[in-house]
This record gives structure tokens, C-alpha cells and sequence, in this order.
């Protein structure tokens, strides 16, 4: 049992990983794509904001597919698809081929994104301590080896399919392996001892129950999205670094979030899940409120620093709330929650170029700060409710997980 858990628990990493560094290497590689397709400035928002919202639409369509499929199967065959699209963006000729793998990218990302987290969920329960931080931190890594693949790829000005084919030709068969070893977890019975759907009131999913969760998620990436789109800008524009130095806070910010993440799980044994969300909140608003105040471009890299270090841990506690508010929904209120994840992502980056626009860039830096500080209205959601379903260390003992995707 314990080894069907530890292959479990480094399968999903590994899965944790690619994905990251498959989303890294489309995301920092848009000018590029830009210029292959002849994307005109006007046309690219478009085609940005499509991929979240097909990739909503991929995670709601989960919720309703792992009533039928495990999760982990639903895993093995979406991220072999976000590979294929990420592979078919760069090796496309003409704006419907871009379309079309975008689409597709959307769709699996969601569904991956979705089925991705159930099973961390799961696995979490099983081992009946925080380890969910511990899988972003694995994603956070991908994104960095990603990002400095891209980089790598612009760099020696190699065509787009160039740079992603080798990735692709790695990772997905090393991904089809690894899913061999995936464990899905059954949902833990609900405090009347039953099983299946029952949720914190005995019938599934309550979304008023869930949005408090669905709010911090939203304002989790919209901070996040202010990071990875505007840092460069606002170092730039606002605050007169030079090109070089431009580009520096966002990987600063990348790290800061590994290292987080990284040490996050330990924090939420010894301190509880509340008390890394207040403290991530705080620390993120600081971040924000050194950056809008920040006189030059070294003080402006501190607040993106600190925003790395509050932000991270807030997005995986998340998921995990959701896990312990529904045990035996966990999968749909997963897929539903990570809805809020392209919310948060496609209302965040117009949301500060809006008002940088209007009460200029400092000012607008203080919106998805006090929207940060909002979270800890919502702490509380958090809590592991031991006294309602017996603790994360008693649900571990009835999740199934002796059986693992290909039948352990």
C-alpha cells in the first residue's frame, strides 16, 4: 500500500511538472507565435482569451466525465493532448491551424487542470497531511525549466517547432509511462458514514458553500496574472530599469513561488492551513503595496519577491479546502473551483491595464492588493473541520486507494 502511494504520489509530481513547463513554453514563447501567424495586435487578445475559456469549459466537462472515468484516466490522455497542441502551435502555417490547436490546448488544459488536482486532492486525503503545496511547487519548477527552454529557443532565434520538439518528444512518452502509476482515491464518506456524492450537507455540491473558495482562487490569479503580464511594464515604464532588468522580477517571482511552495506543506502540518493563508495573503499584499509605493526598480523587485512568497501557497490550500469541505464531492467541486483559476486569469490582466490606464500603473498595483487582503475574510473556509468529518488522518483510512489507473 505504501509503495502504491509513493509511485502515486511521484507519477502525479512528474505530471505536475510537464505541465508546467508545457505552459511555460506557450506562454513566454506569444511574441514568437505572434510573429509566425502574423497575428495582428487587435486579433490577439481574442485568441488569449479564448484558451482560458475553453479550458473552463474543459474543467466543467470533467466534473461530468469522472462520474463515468476515473480522474487518473481522464489525466493520462489530456496531457499527452496539451503536449500535441503545444507541438501543433509551432509547427502550424495560417491563422485556422492556430486556431484550431489553441482550442485544443484550451480544452485539454482544463480537463487537465481539473482531473490534475482531484487526484493531489485524493492523494492528500490518503496520506492524511498537507502535500498539495508540494505538487504546485513541482509545476512551479516545470515553469521554470520551461521558461528558460523558451528563453534558450528565442535566444539562438530557433523556429518554434524546433524548440518544442524535443520537449514534446520527451515528455510525452515519459508521461504515458508515469501514468501507469497513478492512484485515484474514492471519495471519503460524508459524517453520517455513507458514501459516494454526499457533500457538506448530504447532496453534492453547494456552490454557496463553495464560493467563499471560488473568491480566493479568482483573486489569487488575478494577482498572479498581474504578475506575469504587467512586472516587465511597470519596471520599465513606471519605475526605469533598463530592457535587461525588465525581465528579471518575473523569474525572481517564479523562484520565490518554488521556494514557497517547496516549504509550504511543512507549515500547514505544524501551524494549519489557516494560518499559511493569512500569512500568504498578508505577504502578498505587502508585496503589492512595496511594489505601487516602490522609488526604483531594486525596491520594485522586493515587492515582486514578497509577491511570490504570499501568492504561492493560496491556489493549492484552495484546492485542498474544496477537498475538505466536499469528501465525498471532492471531484466536482474541484472542477468547479478551478473555473475561478481562468477567471481570475482572464479578468486580471485588462483589469490593471484598464485602470493603469485611467489612475495610472502605481494605482492600479493597490486593486489586486486589497482584493489579496479580501482572502482573509475568507480564512476561515480553510480549517480542516476534524469535529464534521473526522480529520484529514481518519479520512485517509477509508480512501481506496489500493487500486491504482491500471488496476494495482
Amino acid at each position: 500500500m505504501t509503495d502504491v502511494l509513493r509511485r502515486g504520489r511521484a507519477s502525479l509530481a512528474f505530471g505536475f511538472f510537464a505541465q508546467g513547463a508545457a505552459f511555460a513554453l506557450l506562454v513566454t514563447r506569444i511574441p514568437a507565435i505572434q510573429d509566425r501567424y502574423g497575428v495582428s495586435d487587435a486579433l490577439l487578445p481574442l485568441f488569449l482569451a479564448a484558451v482560458p475559456v475553453l479550458a473552463g469549459i474543459g474543467s466543467v466537462t470533467t466534473e461530468q466525465v469522472v462520474k463515468r472515468i476515473r480522474p487518473s484516466r481522464v489525466l493520462r490522455w489530456s496531457q499527452p493532448a496539451v503536449l500535441l497542441a503545444l507541438l501543433g502551435v509551432g509547427a502550424g502555417g495560417d491563422l485556422a491551424v492556430l486556431a484550431v490547436t489553441l482550442a485544443a490546448f484550451g480544452l485539454a488544459v482544463g480537463a487537465l487542470d481539473a482531473s490534475m488536482n482531484m487526484l493531489g486532492v485524493s492523494l492528500q486525503r490518503a496520506y492524511g497531511r498537507s502535500i498539495m503545496l508540494g505538487f504546485h511547487a513541482v509545476f512551479s519548477l516545470g515553469g521554470i525549466v520551461g521558461a528558460s527552454l523558451a528563453w534558450a529557443g528565442a535566444h539562438w532565434k530557433l523556429a518554434l517547432w524546433v524548440s518544442y520538439l524535443p520537449v514534446v518528444a520527451v515528455l510525452l512518452p515519459a508521461v504515458l509511462v508515469a501514468s501507469r502509476w497513478y492512484v485515484d482515491g474514492r471519495p471519503a464518506p460524508a459524517a453520517d458514514g455513507t458514501g459516494g456524492d454526499d457533500g457538506a450537507d448530504g447532496g453534492g455540491v453547494v456552490f454557496r458553500a463553495l464560493l467563499p473558495l471560488c473568491l480566493v482562487m479568482a483573486f489569487a490569479y488575478i494577482g498572479d496574472s498581474t504578475v506575469s503580464n504587467w512586472s516587465a511594464k511597470y519596471l520599465k515604464d513606471v519605475l526605469g530599469s533598463s530592457e535587461q532588468l525588465a525581465t528579471v522580477p518575473y523569474n525572481v517571482y517564479m523562484v520565490t513561488t518554488l521556494v514557497g511552495r517547496a516549504v509550504g506543506d511543512l507549515g500547514v502540518r505544524r501551524f494549519g492551513a489557516v494560518a499559511v493563508v493569512r500569512l500568504g495573503s498578508l505577504t502578498a499584499a505587502a508585496g503589492f503595496a512595496v511594489v505601487a509605493a516602490a522609488p526604483g526598480a531594486w525596491a520594485g523587485m522586493l515587492g515582486f519577491t514578497l509577491l511570490g512568497l504570499g501568492l504561492c501557497v493560496l491556489v493549492p490550500q484552495t484546492f485542498a479546502a474544496a477537498g475538505r469541505l466536499f469528501p465525498g464531492s471532492s471531484d466536482a467541486a474541484i472542477a468547479r473551483l478551478n473555473v475561478f483559476n481562468y477567471v481570475g486569469f482572464l479578468v486580471g490582466s485588462p483589469l490593471v491595464g484598464v485602470l493603469g490606464d485611467a489612475w495610472g500603473y502605481r494605482w492600479a498595483m493597490l486593486v489586486p492588493m486589497v482584493l489579496v487582503l479580501v482572502t482573509l475574510v475568507y480564512a476561515r473556509s480553510f480549517e480542516a473541520r476534524p469535529d464534521r468529518y473526522g480529520g484529514e488522518h481518519e479520512r485517509s483510512r477509508t480512501a481506496d486507494v489500493g487500486r491504482g489507473s491500471n488496476g494495482l
